[in-house]
């Protein structure tokens, strides 16, 4: 008997869910999304709880090595919502990697990566969050190939900004698009793996 095919699904994770299907806290849980997800499913990577935008789920237990863990990087992009104004010299600063402290107190400096002002963010739904019409704000776009310790976070903070908003919106050619929060769509296998640029699965 041939074992069943694998699938390959991509949802918007909505804020307040954690990347997981159990958990032994009182949290939100991606068996709470309005799908009947096969038996195996499991997400990729993770997104933290009060972060939004596209998560890779599937019965393919090896996508996670394939993405993440060879020796090929592959690029995931944010759109990310900060208080202030952000100046030239800070975009200059995460552009160039910036320092901060992880597990253990050591210090980690962040790779280069691309960092630009966004004006009008492609971004389909509503925030979550309450914005306040006293302060300014600016959305970032930030694509990068190393996501450690709740990285794009850190960074933000490492400049003296602080995160308002945070959507992962595509992973190489994998994009989020006008997906609901907690929508769900699967994928053929040769398209998800074509779009992640995975050539030897």
């Amino acid at each position: 008997m041939q074992p069943a095919p694998h699938r390959y699904f991509i949802i918007n994770k909505p804020v307040n869910m954690v990347s997981q299907f159990v958990s032994t806290h009182q949290v939100g849980l991606l068996g709470n999304l309005d799908f009947d997800f096969p038996e195996g499913t499991h997400a990729v990577g993770r997104l933290d709880s009060d972060s939004e935008g596209l998560l890779i789920l599937t019965t393919n237990k090896k996508v996670t090595r394939l993405l993440f863990q060879g020796d090929q990087p592959h690029k995931r992009t944010y759109l990310v919502l900060v208080n202030n104004q952000v100046t030239s010299y800070n975009l200059e600063r995460l552009r160039a990697g910036v320092e901060f402290k992880i597990q253990g107190g050591i210090s980690y400096k962040t790779a280069p990566c691309e960092v630009n002002i966004v004006t009008n963010p492609e971004i389909h739904f509503e925030s979550p969050f309450p914005l306040s019409p006293r302060v300014t704000y600016t959305w970032l776009r930030i694509s990068l190939t190393e996501g450690k310790f709740h990285q794009v976070r850190k960074m933000i903070a490492a400049i003296n900004h602080r995160v308002k908003r945070l959507v992962r919106v595509s992973i190489e050619d994998l994009q989020l698009g006008d997906l609901p929060p907690g929508g769900v769509r699967e994928l053929e296998e040769a398209a998800f793996f074509r779009l992640l640029k995975i050539t030897d699965y």
